[in-house]
């Protein structure tokens, strides 16, 4: 292959932009990069080297049979080449001479830049790891007074969850205590219920516990001289309770035995005709009781114009007045009161108050007969009064007498005493009897 010297030209000039472009390149990019496509520059130049000498040895092979004014020319050309090699090859090694200073300087400051950039790369990680050191410190310090917060809380919550559990439990121990004595009471009163039952069952017993809690009543609002309990009529009828009422209205008698086989009978009906002959029932039971006691306790000139039935139980009173009007209205007529326990309480308040009434009439008469007494006495407390005035009036002027006597003889007294008297002359002659 003959290369001509333009071509030699060509790949020289090549290999210095070659070279020009690799400078530049380092200076655009990083050290390591630079250096090898600086590496890679001067292995194609010496390359072109190579060639350039190959290039030349062609040439002296061709010179060799060229005639010698040829080779003169051929020598000036080679002369040419060489001078211009020479120079080539001192610009080649000028140009790498100052691209390796030029490298050497480049890397001194790059070595300085990365130098100070790990100093400011240190310091800002130093200012960063004491910055995160206090930001952990912080939270650490945060953290623990969040938890010691919480740790108190919770105490808290638990001390006050024991005490709610602890009056909790006290409170449930308390209404358990409570239950049992209300569950006791309920078996108190069952087996008092039970009793009852039995009672009432009774026609006896029933009477007896109907006269118990009307001679509890009466004892409790009447004094003792106001009634009589099983008190006998003159007709041999035996009253359970006769209230001793001034005339008038005189005596009232009270019965305490009320018909209960009817009210339970209807109150344990269940079908409509059941109820119906069941209230019937009842109905007639109730009259006839009622026209009993208007037969037997109504005495007129002994008794009230009237007389009481008593009803142990509230609601059978309010049952009465409330689904059996008729009933009623036929005591009204038969003069015999239906009174409940409360209203009995009620009326026997104010028998009370009138028979204190009743009694403070009848001492009224003597009450008068004695404020007369007293205006007597109060007469003649001012006659004796008067004349004590008048006695005391003449012993102010007896007095007042006895102080002008007085006064007077302690005047003459002292007059006699300012009497001035000469004392006898033993010696003298005695005078003359008057003639």
């Amino acid at each position: 292959m003959t290369l001509s010297a333009e071509t030699l030209i060509a790949l020289a000039a090549g290999a210095l932009l070659a070279f020009m472009l690799a400078l530049l390149w380092f200076r655009r990019g990083g050290a390591g990069a630079a250096e090898a496509e600086m590496q890679a520059a001067l292995a194609r130049l010496a390359e072109g080297m190579a060639q350039l000498q190959q290039g030349a040895g062609a040439l002296s092979g061709r010179l060799d049979g060229i005639t010698t004014q040829q080779l003169g020319q051929a020598q000036a050309v080679n002369d040419r080449l060489a001078s211009q090699e020479r120079v080539l090859a001192d610009a080649l090694a000028k140009q790498a001479a100052a691209a390796a200073e030029r490298f050497q300087s480049q890397e001194r400051t790059v070595a300085g830049k990365l130098g100070e950039v790990a100093q400011i790369v240190g310091e800002a990680l130093a200012k960063q790891a004491a910055a995160s050191a206090e930001r952990l410190q912080a939270q650490e310090r945060t953290l623990a007074e969040a938890v010691a917060a919480l740790h108190q809380r919770v105490n808290a919550t638990l001390v006050q969850s024991a005490e709610k559990t602890h009056e909790s439990l006290t409170g449930l121990a308390q209404k358990l205590a409570l239950i049992d004595a209300a569950q006791k009471n309920i078996t108190a009163l069952s087996e008092q219920v039970g009793g009852l039952a039995a009672i009432l069952d009774n026609k006896q017993q029933r009477g007896a516990f109907g006269e118990t809690r009307l001679e509890d009543l009466v004892r409790d609002a009447l004094p003792p001289d106001a009634y009589v309990f099983q008190a006998t009529l003159s007709t041999g009828v035996r009253a359970d309770c006769l209230l001793k009422l001034p005339d008038p209205p005189g005596p009232i008698a009270v019965d305490s035995k009320f018909p209960l086989e009817g009210w339970r009978a209807l109150r344990a009906a269940t079908a409509e005709p059941a109820r119906i002959a069941a209230a019937r029932q009842f109905d007639a039971d109730v009259r006839k009781h009622l026209r009993d006691i208007s037969e037997k306790y109504i005495i007129p000139g002994e008794t009230a114009d009237g007389a009481l039935m008593f009803v142990p139980s509230e609601a059978i009173y309010a049952a009465l007045h409330a689904e059996h009007a008729s009933v009623v209205e036929d005591a009204r007529k038969r003069r015999v009161y239906i009174v409940s326990p409360s209203t009995l309480w009620a009326l026997l308040n104010t028998i009370r108050a009138v028979m204190r009434d009743v009694e403070m009439r009848k001492e009224m008469a003597g009450v008068q007969k004695l404020i007369a007494l007293m205006l007597r006495d109060v007469q003649l407390l001012d006659q004796r009064v008067g004349n004590l005035r008048r006695h005391f009036t003449q012993t102010e002027k007896d007095i007042g007498e006895i102080e002008t006597s007085t006064r007077n003889i302690t005047s003459r007294g002292e007059r006699i005493a300012a009497v001035r008297l000469d004392e006898p002359d033993p010696n003298a002659a005695l005078p003359p009897p008057p003639g």
